[in-house]
C-alpha cells in the first residue's frame, strides 16, 4: 500500500512538472530591449499593464474577423496599481483614442523612433507594423504619460480572452438595452439578428468578446462607454475566480487557457512565475477593488487628458494612496486629506488663454502635479505633465518659443526665481526644479480627485450599474 501511495504522489509530481513544461512551452515573451533607458524610478506598490490585442494573426481573424495579416493594435488598455498591503487594487483605463506623446519606440529593424506628440494611444501598439503589435511601445508610452514604474506587462488575444471566459464557465454580464448585429458591426445595412437581450446573461467564448467589443448602439456608442462595460466584465470575471477558488490546482486551468495566447514580459516568462504572481492577488477583496478611468474630456473626436486631474490620480497611486486617501503601503501611519495645491504666489495673475506644459526636473515624485494645480487655479490650461529628460535641474525653467515670450513672463509670475529659455516649437513648458521643490514637493497631491473617485467602480457593484456612457445608454 506503501508503494502504491508513493508510486501516485511520484507520478503526481512527474504530471505537474510536465504541466509547467507544457506552460513554461506556451508562454511568449516580448524583447525587453524595446523598454526605455529612462523610465521612472520605482515606487509604492506594483504596477502591472494588460493590454487586450485585436491581432488576428493566429487564427484570431475567425473570432474578430478582418484579415490574418493585419497589423496588430491595441483594443483595451489597463495599468492595474497593486496596493503594497495587498489588500487594495485599482485598474486605470486609458481610452483608445485619448492624444499622448509616444516616447522613442523601438522598431523591428533595431532602430528607434522619434517622439510623436499628439498621437493616438493605441497607435503605440503599432509602432513597427507588425502583426503581434508592439507591447513594449505601449508600456513606453503608459510610463511616459503616468510617471509610474509599469512592473509587469500582459497582452491576451482575443483567443486567449475567450479560451478564459470557457474555462471559468462563463461570466454574468448584464446588457441595458437589446443588442442586434448591427450593433456590433455598424457597416451592416440592416438591423440582423438579437445577439444580446436586455438585462442579465451568462456569456462565454464568442459570446463574451462580442459583449466586451461593442460599442455601437448602446450610450452615445463611445469606446468611453464600452470601458465602463469592460470594466463591468472583469469585475464579474474576477468574482467568478474568486468564488470557485485562488488556488494553484484552480489557477492551472486558467493558466494553461491564458498562456497559449498570451504575450509577457521577459520577467513574467515562467510558468511558477505566473502562478505565483496571481496567488499574490488571493486576499484582495472585491469591494477595495476599483476601476476607474484617466481623467479625460473630448477634443474633437478624440479624447484628451484633463490636468490636473491625471497628475494627482499618478501621483496618489506613487504614494500608495487609495481613492479614498489611506494609506494602503503596509505601514502604519496616519490617513492624510488629501492635499491642495501649492500656495499661489500671486493671486493677480491670469492664464486665461496660455496654454502650458509641465515637466518634473526633479526626482521628487507628484511634483509636477503641484505645479500644474497651481496653474490651473489661476486659469492656464495644462496640455499636459511628465518627467523631464533631465533629472537634476536645480532651478525651475520655463521654456517658450517664437513669438510667446509674453506668455512664458506671465508663467514666470507663478516661479519665483524661474529662468526664461527661448526653444523651437511653439510651445510654452514649466519644467521645475529643485529651488520649486523646497517649497512646494510636501503638498504634493496623495489621493484621487474626486472627478476620479466618484465615477469609480468596484468590483462587488450592482452588476447593471454604470454600463455605459451618454444619454442612450
Amino acid at each position: 500500500m506503501l508503494k502504491i501511495g508513493l508510486s501516485v504522489t511520484v507520478l503526481g509530481v512527474a504530471g505537474l512538472g510536465w504541466i509547467y513544461l507544457k506552460l513554461n512551452g506556451d508562454i511568449d515573451t516580448f524583447d525587453g530591449d524595446g523598454l526605455s533607458k529612462n523610465r521612472p524610478h520605482s515606487s509604492k506598490g506594483e504596477n502591472v499593464l494588460v493590454i487586450g490585442s485585436d491581432a488576428r494573426n493566429d487564427g484570431n481573424n475567425a473570432l474578430g474577423g478582418g484579415s490574418k495579416d493585419d497589423i496588430g493594435r491595441s483594443d483595451t488598455v489597463f495599468l492595474l496599481h497593486i496596493y503594497a498591503d495587498h489588500k487594495h487594487a485599482i485598474a486605470v483605463s486609458v481610452p483608445r483614442d485619448t492624444l499622448v506623446t509616444i516616447p522613442p519606440c523601438k522598431l523591428p529593424d533595431g532602430s528607434w523612433t522619434q517622439a510623436q506628440a499628439n498621437t493616438m494611444f493605441n497607435s503605440a501598439f503599432s509602432v513597427g507594423q507588425t502583426e503581434k503589435g508592439n507591447p513594449a511601445c505601449t508600456q513606453n508610452t503608459v510610463e511616459e504619460l503616468t510617471g509610474l514604474r509599469v512592473g509587469h506587462t500582459v497582452v491576451v488575444d482575443f483567443k486567449g480572452f475567450a479560451a478564459l471566459t470557457d474555462v471559468v464557465g462563463g461570466v454574468k454580464v448584464c446588457l441595458p438595452q437589446n443588442v442586434y448585429q448591427q450593433d456590433l458591426n455598424p457597416h451592416r445595412t440592416t438591423k440582423g439578428a438579437l445577439i444580446f437581450k436586455k438585462g442579465e446573461q451568462i456569456v462565454s467564448g464568442q459570446k463574451a468578446l462580442d459583449y466586451v467589443r461593442i460599442r455601437h448602439g448602446i450610450g452615445d456608442g463611445s469606446d468611453i462607454g464600452r470601458i465602463k462595460r469592460q470594466q463591468a466584465f472583469v469585475s464579474s470575471l474576477l468574482k467568478q475566480i474568486k468564488s470557485d477558488g485562488f488556488t494553484p490546482t484552480k489557477l492551472l486551468p486558467l493558466a494553461t487557457a491564458a498562456t497559449e495566447s498570451m504575450t509577457v514580459d521577459p520577467g513574467l516568462g515562467t510558468a511558477g512565475r505566473l502562478i505565483s504572481f496571481a496567488m499574490n492577488l488571493k486576499d484582495i477583496d472585491l469591494h477595495n477593488t476599483k476601476f476607474v478611468t484617466a481623467p479625460w474630456r473630448y477634443q474633437g473626436a478624440r479624447v484628451a487628458i484633463v490636468e490636473p486631474d491625471a497628475s494627482q490620480l499618478w501621483a496618489a497611486l506613487r504614494a500608495d494612496r487609495t481613492i479614498d486617501g489611506k494609506n494602503a503601503s503596509g505601514k502604519k501611519g496616519t490617513t492624510k486629506p488629501f492635499a491642495s495645491a501649492a500656495p499661489s504666489p500671486s493671486e493677480s495673475v491670469s492664464g486665461d488663454g496660455i496654454d502650458v506644459a509641465v515637466y518634473n526636473g526633479t526626482t521628487t515624485s507628484g511634483l509636477a502635479a503641484v505645479a500644474a494645480s497651481t496653474l490651473t487655479e489661476h486659469g492656464f490650461t495644462v496640455t499636459g505633465t511628465a518627467n523631464a529628460t533631465n533629472g537634476q535641474r536645480a532651478t525651475t525653467v520655463i521654456q517658450y518659443g517664437p513669438g510667446l515670450q509674453a506668455q512664458a513672463e506671465t508663467v514666470a509670475m507663478l516661479f519665483p526665481g524661474a529662468t526664461l529659455e527661448p526653444i523651437g516649437g511653439p510651445v510654452v513648458n514649466v519644467v521645475v526644479g529643485a529651488s520649486y521643490e523646497a517649497g512646494a514637493a510636501s503638498t504634493a497631491p496623495d489621493a484621487v480627485p474626486s472627478s476620479v473617485a466618484d465615477d469609480a467602480r468596484s468590483a462587488d457593484d450592482d452588476l447593471c450599474s454604470k454600463l455605459s456612457y451618454g444619454a442612450r445608454g
